[in-house]
């Protein structure tokens, strides 16, 4: 018992070899510093020659280093291996390396058999690389060359040779014991250890039968000890008491009660708490040898028979069997027999636009006026010195418009003591448009951002012909022009999902809504994209009449795909409403969540057409004046478009909705809540930029495209690209004269209220042929739904219209009624049948 409780309380010493955090902390350092001296000899050894002049240039900024380490590894380079022992510095890094683990008391190395191997090469490895080299290059280092030279002075180049090579030959001897007579006994004994290998390997060997006699002998013995109990007294009769077990026991005493069952040969030992208690010590009998771990785990010579290798064993694995249903496999054989489907194949020859129909306007690169920087500098520090705002720190950088100063406070300065100044360094710089960022969004600094004095142009064809556009896989990407670090700025619509855009006239807003479209148009396809065009000023969109035939969308009885009129609008808007409950039907139907997931099956022909799957592009609406339309419209523009805001974006429906002034009563908080993405350029008052950005800053912009982006996260200011007329126009023809649809896309058809009181009188004669089997469908299911008759008869959306005007006329169903379903007037089929018995007549 008292073994067991020593035992028990082991562990509870090894608890005072927790290393303390300091030790931990050198162990660490001097690791992770033999790591840096390693990749910085690394470095240095890649490029010895150009950064050799630069160790001692610390400090000079204008000098760039090469190494990984920058002129630290270059000095640190310099100084072990060139200066030193050449290629033997890296053993100084090993030394490192083992001081860290003696100090976190890790047994990896020997600690003087490792120092005395590492002092003998620190002294031998740089005069050999210095004899090998004779002096060129680093790997011999000062010190390598210097003593090689001396040697080689005094006794000459080949004694030099003889005593590298004898000294390194007597190392190796003396360390691994290669006398002849220990490398013959070696191989000697390798040979008998093979040789030994390869006979117990053999089926017939004396060992192998010698084994399993040893075996037979284990079994009999272990079934020759029987011990039997007599009473519960603690007598006990036992057979070869005397004779040791065949297992070792690390417990020489246990409590055991011993259990006995008369029908079995073999005894088991159930250990149980009870208060009479017999002390069994099993000892080894005499003539059994013990078995060890490795006899146990023998395999070969311990289980192994000659009946279980004439055994034939086969593996076979089951072929993995995919589960395709019916319509997946359908979908395969037509893949396989007509390729996916195309969606461009109507207009298989179309060309996107070139990147000549923009102008060129010649070097964009930014100019620097150092001493326009060192001015505004010099202002801005003393500026805030006079304010007792000391800065620690200032960085410049150069935009196509405005330059970004940032600074860095000195500790105990309140960030808003330098946003109050925004007027006084306005003043003081004699600029407009200052605008301070306190503090910049994932950044220590505080930003001040001053225009240019001579800014550079952004063109539009400067950022489509960039890689970053030309690369990209956005679905729908928009390029706005170019951030203040110069960089192109892209956004995917897809993404937004919707942008809502401010500024007042002249400020840029209309070229910012050219500059999305031309990107769009660089793009897509016709086929994979629609534009839904509203412009009540009648002149801003007329450019992109031309190509109605390839990319716009309008009703089925309008005249021009771009809508003036403001009632033509409000048609629009709702029939996009429908066109958008349409596709979530289709989706529903075909189990997805989004519209690529919807185009992705339908290319994969895994949607039949003929149950009114059809390729749905995306649709884009642009809307260049929201705030007439609200003035003339009011709630009849503001519901739909709140409508299409919250849902239309799952099928592919995104707005661009453009307004002169933001104010509360155009951007109403309902509208403002589904655009995540604003879009302001310079406003009037900061009212209104808190209105569209929710936040000043839009009111101090410098105006001609410079713009603020707000993408729910962060307020980026962008300086937009420049599309002039001319531009659009080269654009609008170039796609205008190639073959096109045969009309514009067709939206829906939308019966207004007003419409559906003055629905005229009904003439059988004139009636649809699939009148009567639209009338059973919808007196059956009592449902007067429109959806439901392109569904059941395989009808576009426009004849389902017509029926359904023709059923209200002649009185089966009731009037429209906004979303809900038609109301049926028609009770029963018996009914509808005598009713189409007396039109008939």
């Amino acid at each position: 018992m008292e073994k067991k409780s020593s035992k028990q309380t082991a562990p509870t010493s090894e608890s005072g070899k927790i290393l303390s955090k300091p030790r931990i902390f050198f162990g660490l350092t001097f690791i992770v510093f033999a790591g840096v001296l390693t990749l910085s000899f690394i470095s240095y050894l890649m490029n010895w020659k150009a950064d050799q002049s630069q160790a001692g240039t610390m400090l000079d900024k204008t000098i760039q280093s090469s190494n990984l380490f920058g002129k630290l590894g270059d000095w640190l380079g310099n100084i072990f291996i060139f200066e030193s022992i050449g290629i033997a510095s890296f053993i100084i890094a090993f030394l490192f390396v083992v001081f860290g683990t003696m100090i976190l008391k890790k047994k990896i190395f020997k600690p003087w058999m490792t120092f005395g191997h590492s002092l003998f090469f620190i002294c031998w490895l740089p005069i050999l690389f210095g004899a090998i080299t004779k002096g060129q290059g680093v790997l011999s280092g000062v010190y390598g060359y210097q003593i090689m030279d001396s040697l080689s002075a005094i006794i000459g180049t080949v004694g030099l040779w003889v005593v590298l090579v004898v000294s390194i030959a007597l190392y190796f001897i003396l360390e691994f014991n290669l006398r002849p007579s220990s490398v013959k006994a070696k191989l000697s004994e390798l040979n008998d250890n093979t040789i030994g290998r390869v006979k117990s390997m053999m089926p017939n060997s004396d060992e192998n039968f010698e084994a399993d006699q040893e075996l037979e002998e284990e079994i009999n013995a272990n079934e020759a000890l029987n011990i039997k109990v007599t009473d519960n007294s603690g007598s006990i009769n036992q057979n070869n008491s005397k004779k040791e077990s065949p297992f070792k026991e690390s417990k020489p005493e246990a409590d055991i009660e011993t259990i006995v069952t008369p029908n079995k040969t073999s005894f088991e030992e159930e250990v149980k708490p009870t208060t009479s208690s017999v002390n069994l010590s099993l000892e080894t009998p005499k003539n059994i040898p013990a078995v060890t771990p490795e006899d146990a785990f023998d395999v070969k010579n311990t289980f192994s028979s000659p009946a279980n290798e004439d055994i034939k064993f086969n593996v076979e694995v089951a072929p993995v069997v995919d589960i395709i249903d019916d319509t997946d496999r359908q979908s395969q054989e037509l893949v396989e027999k007509h390729g996916l489907y195309d969606h461009r194949l109507d207009l298989a020859k179309f060309q996107m636009p070139t990147i000549d129909l923009l102008k060129d306007y010649g070097n964009e690169e930014i100019s620097i006026n150092k001493e326009e920087l060192e001015e505004n500098k010099n202002k801005i520090v003393g500026l805030l010195k006079n304010f007792n705002v000391g800065i620690a720190e200032i960085k410049a950088t150069i935009g196509p418009t405005v330059t970004l100063y940032e600074i860095v406070p000195e500790a105990g300065i309140r960030v808003a003591s330098i946003k109050k100044l925004q007027d006084d360094i306005a003043l003081n710089l004699s600029a407009l448009g200052i605008r301070i960022i306190a503090p910049m969004p994932g950044k220590g600094t505080i930003g001040i951002e001053v225009p240019r004095k001579n800014p550079t142009m952004v063109s539009m064809r400067s950022v489509i012909a960039s890689q970053k556009f030309q690369n990209t896989d956005m679905d729908l990407p928009v390029v706005f022009g170019k951030t203040i670090s110069n960089e192109v700025f892209m956004a995917d619509l897809s993404k937004m999902p919707h942008l809502l855009m401010a500024g007042a006239t002249g400020q840029g807003k209309s070229v910012g809504i050219n500059a999305i479209l031309t990107s769009l148009l660089y793009k897509k396809h016709p086929s994979e994209l629609k534009f839904v065009m509203v412009d009540p000023k009648k002149v801003e969109l007329s450019l992109y009449s031309k190509i109605e035939r390839h990319y716009l969308a309008k009703l089925p009885d309008a005249e021009e795909a771009i809508i003036t009129d403001t009632n033509k609008v409000i048609n629009t808007l709702n029939s996009l409403c429908v066109e958008m409950d349409q596709r979530y039907d289709l989706l529903k139907n075909a189990f997805c969540k989004n519209l690529k997931e919807y185009n992705k099956k339908f290319s994969e022909r895994k949607l039949n057409p003929e149950n009114g799957h059809r390729y749905l592009p995306y649709i884009v609406l642009v809307v260049d004046e929201f705030a007439d339309l609200i003035m003339t419209a009011g709630k009849e523009v503001e519901l739909p478009i709140a409508r299409l805001a919250q849902l239309a974006r799952a099928v592919g429906i995104h707005l661009i909705v453009a307004t002169q002034r933001p104010s509360v009563n155009v951007i109403t908080g309902m509208i403002k809540a589904n655009f995540p993405a604003r879009a302001a350029f310079r406003v009037i008052s900061s009212v209104d930029s808190r209105t569209i950005l929710d936040s000043p800053g839009a009111d101090q912009l410098i105006g001609k495209g410079d713009m603020l982006y707000f993408n729910g996260n962060e307020i980026l200011r962008l300086q937009c690209a420049f599309v002039d007329t001319p531009e659009v126009e080269r654009l609008a023809e170039f796609i205008g004269e190639q073959k096109g649809y045969a009309s514009a896309f067709l939206l829906p058809e939308y019966v207004s209220e007003d419409t559906t009181s003055t629905v005229g009188a009904f003439d059988p004669n004139e009636k649809d042929a699939l009148f009567e089997d639209a009338a059973r469908i919808i007196v059956s299911t009592q449902q007067g739904s429109t959806s439901m008759l392109q569904r059941q008869l395989k009808l576009g959306y426009n004849r389902a219209g017509r029926i359904m005007d023709q059923l209200e006329a002649s009185g089966i169903v009731g009037g429209f009624n906004g979303a809900k379903a038609r109301e049926v007037l028609i009770s029963d089929l018996h009914s509808l049948e005598q009713f189409l018995e007396d039109l008939r007549g």
